[in-house]
């Protein structure tokens, strides 16, 4: 069953590369009394990923955080490698948190995963964007057509935070 408008975050240990390595970033603690935006894709390097979804939030990020927002975090079930090296790639640094999800466990918790074996991908990530408060879900954008990056994009968002 997937997450819904107030619910709270499952806890599960995703992961982000800093200078020392990969390092445990535990739910329950990241989201505790913060409002962070979280927007997810289904891998990092991907065509809409790379130039839509991405760009679009690190564009954003200083009116997205002007709103409010503690924090804006791009999630993929990718290794904290990949999702560093892309988000450097991006240039994310200091806009948007690149968090890895390597097993899917957090993915699968929210109910928001998908088998991309057809494609060689594996378990992946739906297309969405969420607005999450001290821990509670306040509102949740799932794409329908997860090559387009506009219910779950930016600028959806900063309509919602308004």
């Amino acid at each position: 069953m997937a997450i819904n408008v107030g619910d709270r975050i499952p806890e599960a240990t995703l992961m982000k590369l800093t200078d020392k390595g990969p390092q445990p970033v535990k739910t329950g603690e990241f989201f505790k009394g913060r409002k962070v935006v979280v927007f997810a894709l289904p891998g990092a390097f991907t065509p809409t990923c790379s130039n839509q979804h991405l760009p679009g939030f690190i564009n954003s990020s200083d009116d997205i955080k002007a709103k409010g927002v503690d924090e804006i975090v791009c999630l993929s079930v990718n290794d904290a490698f990949v999702m560093g090296a892309w988000g450097k790639q991006q240039g994310a640094d200091g806009k948007v948190t690149m968090l890895g999800d390597g097993n899917g466990d957090f993915t699968k918790a929210l109910g928001l995963d998908f088998d991309g074996s057809g494609f060689g991908m594996g378990t992946r990530s739906l297309r969405y964007s969420m607005l999450v408060d001290d821990g509670v879900v306040k509102s949740l954008n799932k794409e329908e057509n997860p090559g387009e990056a506009k219910i779950s994009g930016a600028e959806n968002m900063l309509q919602q935070l308004s």
